[in-house]
């Protein structure tokens, strides 16, 4: 059994190692960031991305054993979560102690120059917690008394007013970290790869038919050529005979040409139906090369739950069923973190103490289940859930209040059902102090964003006593899905098919203005009607747009439990589309998900449907346009 551990632990090391990287570089760039001295808003924005890079870092750390990193990490997310209530630049000494805590990160994973480095690293961790302290002494000054108990790291000494870094011996100077190159890996059954060979080999005999029928094609150009040559030299030679015969053999060119055309235009289409079947038949086959099972993702988890339940003093056991399932890899990657957030989440929240447990009746081992289940076409579901305390609707509407996330007309409005969805708002936390398993408020915030990325939607069902259940719907694989084609402005866009409601024609007398905004009725609604060329700021797009005189093309987007109606120039059609990524320097660009290039070689961007409707509700009023 030792041996098997040891087995295992090497592996989720070398799976570590790969993530750390990522989530190394992205700390790095957001720390790089921050010393350019960004306004208020970017900047903000700029510590929320690093601190939810730190907070994961800690929790897959925590998964592999390493809890010095944890420690660490721990005293990190201490200072920002600090930052994001500051109203000032970060000083120049807090950013060279951000610096060199990720420095000492850096020193302390697998194969890192760990000579010395715990005893750096408690010393990091204590300046720190006295940098975290001091600095949240002048937010509370400057802004009053913080809505959340000041975050004290466990190594933190008393609170201080000034910051005191660690003695320069044990901090290394900053570091600035480049993305090297991936070295993700995925293993294949040879039978897999035989069938991809068999298919490439069928490919060679579609190329030398094309080559072939390329040839035929050039030689009858040729021959064309020759015979109009031989024509053009008759006739200068005007000879009533000669002109005669020339006439028979245009008519025996025309039916040769015609032959020949027609015989090759038969064997190009034979050819095209033989070369559409391959090509699907190999594509089919390369998204199966990255179908692998479930059960790969989820192996981190066990350790997780066993380690952290006798660390809180519970005794939880994880239960798995449908891990059979085969789902792409690049989808299981991008869940990976979002998994650890909800595991995490179930014991620190969910899953009681065992003498708490047998006073409400219950086992004194609590039961966190995650089950894997084929939902529809091309969707898996996943549904995570545990036996444990459940969530109070009205806990979290008080602490959504007290944070400000909530107005008093919200939370009258509002049934308890649509409450718990507020747990996926960044910074609300029903934990009354931010331990190293949770409590940030952040875990959540990053499983629906991961979810949303990958089109898919999640779902949260609890009630007080009676557990906590998450359910993940998400694609099977990420190679294409169904877009309607739109035009705006001259430019092409693609809106996901899930998230499209309807589409519809508008007379322009039927626009009425609601509280000094365009609104819409389609059947027994009352819709939101947005210009999408204004949402996403195309330049000279509302001459444009406003061409059309007596009625507007709408596409209604459905999202969240909420409808709105988006004005565009022309719906083309619907289609399959394969997206492709925009590249690191737009991954976050507000309102794209990614790009694909259409059959006539056009590039369309992909849009996004939730920042849609988050830019439409945030949209200030406009005067009518009809």
């Amino acid at each position: 059994m030792a041996r098997q551990d040891e087995q295992l632990l090497k592996k989720l090391l070398a799976m570590f190692e790969v993530e750390a990287e990522e989530h190394l570089s992205a700390i790095a760039a957001g720390l790089m960031a921050l010393e350019q001295g960004p306004e208020p808003g970017p900047r903000q924005e700029l510590v929320e991305t690093t601190f939810r890079e730190v907070h994961t870092l800690k929790g897959a750390a925590r998964a592999v054993n390493l809890p010095a990193v944890v420690d660490l990490c721990h005293a990190l997310e201490n200072v920002f979560a600090v930052l994001k209530r500051a109203r000032a630049t970060p000083p120049a000494e807090l950013l060279d102690l951000l610096h060199r805590g990720f420095a000492q990160i850096k020193d302390l994973l697998p194969g890192g120059a760990q000579a010395g480095s715990r005893e750096a690293a408690a010393a990091l961790i204590e300046g720190l917690g006295t940098a975290a302290n001091g600095l949240e002494a002048e937010v509370a000054a400057d802004v009053g008394p913080a809505s959340l108990p000041a975050p004290r790291p466990a190594h933190a000494p008393a609170p201080a007013q000034t910051l005191a870094p660690p003695p320069p011996a044990a901090a290394p100077a900053p570091v600035a970290v480049r993305p090297g190159p991936s070295r993700q890996t995925v293993r294949l059954s040879t039978a897999k790869l035989d069938v991809l060979l068999h298919q490439a080999e069928e490919l060679v005999a579609a190329r030398l038919s094309a080559a072939r029928q390329a040839a035929e094609l050039s030689a009858l150009a040729e021959e064309f050529a020759h015979r109009r040559r031989v024509r053009d030299r008759t006739r200068r030679l005007d000879d009533a005979d000669a002109l005669t015969e020339l006439a028979a053999a245009d008519g025996a060119t025309h039916k040769w040409m015609n032959d020949r055309l027609t015989g090759l235009a038969a064997a190009a289409r034979d050819d095209l139906r033989s070369l559409g079947k391959m090509v699907d038949n190999l594509l089919e086959s390369a998204k199966q090369v990255l179908m692998v099972p479930f059960s790969t993702v989820l192996e981190p988890l066990f350790p997780l739950v066993r380690d952290l339940a006798r660390d809180q003093g519970k005794d939880a056991v994880l239960v798995v069923r449908g891990e059979e399932l085969e789902v792409d890899r690049r989808v299981q990657e991008e869940m990976k973190d979002a998994l650890l957030h909800l595991v995490r989440n179930a014991l620190d929240h969910g899953i009681e103490a065992p003498a708490e447990r047998i006073r409400r009746g219950k086992p004194a081992r609590g039961t966190i289940s995650i089950t894997i289940a084929q939902h529809e076409s091309g969707k898996a579901e996943i549904l995570i859930g545990d036996d444990g305390a459940g969530i109070d609707p009205a806990e979290l509407r008080r602490t959504a209040r007290r944070l400000g996330l909530l107005g008093a007309e919200q939370d009258a409005a509002m049934s308890d059902g649509e409450v718990l969805s507020l747990v996926f708002q960044s910074g609300l936390s029903t934990s009354p102090l931010p331990t190293e398993t949770s409590g940030r408020g952040l875990g959540l915030a990053i499983v629906q964003e991961k979810v949303e990325r990958l089109g898919g939607r999640v779902s949260i069902e609890s009630g007080p006593g009676a557990g906590t259940l998450f359910r993940l719907v998400l694609p099977v694989t990420l190679a294409a899905f169904r877009g309607v084609l739109v035009e705006v402005a001259g430019d092409l866009f693609v809106l996901p098919t899930q998230h499209v409601e309807r589409v519809a024609q508008i007379p322009v007398a039927e626009v009425r203005m609601v509280e000094n905004r365009e609104t819409i009725r389609l059947g027994e609604r009352t819709l939101g009607l947005v210009w999408l060329h204004d949402l996403l700021g195309l330049p000279g797009a509302a001459g444009v747009a406003e061409g059309v005189a007596d009625h507007r093309q709408v596409v209604v987007l459905a999202w969240g439990g909420q409808s709105v109606a988006f004005v565009v120039d022309r719906v083309r059609d619907e289609r399959e589309v394969l997206m492709r990524g925009l590249g690191r320097q737009l991954r976050r660009a507000r309102y794209f998900a990614g790009a694909t290039v259409l059959a006539t070689g056009a590039v369309a961007l992909i849009l996004n449907a939730r920042d849609l409707m988050q830019g439409a509700a945030a949209a200030p009023p406009a005067a009518s346009r009809s």
